[in-house]
């Protein structure tokens, strides 16, 4: 609930300028639940649903895959199948489209999940 209260503090004033931007940071797990971490996929799975309901000015969640940070490689060469682009992802990637959905670019999209996790969910949601 705590991105919930925070969004929700926010959003407020966000309504009263007509302007702002709410991007919460998911995961594919939210998604495609990872069995060994089902507490992880539960958290992940909130935003998604928080970014549809709170939609009433521009909220979105992106949702990175396996990204390169320290202890993830292993972990991903022992737990997940390659993604389709055959690496992990960058954290300035996941900056990049994190950037791009704050600006007045991306104006159009609101509660939507960002899928930014290189092929690894193969499903349509």
């Amino acid at each position: 609930m705590p991105i919930y209260r925070l969004a929700s503090h926010y959003l407020k004033g966000m309504l009263d300028r007509k302007e702002g931007r709410v991007i919460f940071i998911s995961s594919e797990s939210g998604i495609k639940a990872a069995p060994e971490m089902a507490h992880y996929s539960a958290t992940k799975t909130m935003p998604l649903g928080i970014s549809r309901a709170l939609a009433g000015l521009t909220v979105n969640s992106a949702l990175p895959g396996p990204t390169l940070t320290e202890g993830v490689q292993k972990f991903i060469a022992e737990n997940r199948p390659a993604s389709l682009i055959q690496r992990l992802i960058k954290p300035q990637e996941i900056g990049d489209i994190v950037t791009f959905v704050s600006s007045s670019r991306a104006a159009v999209i609101n509660g939507s999940n960002i899928r930014a996790e290189g092929g690894m969910v193969q499903s349509a949601f």
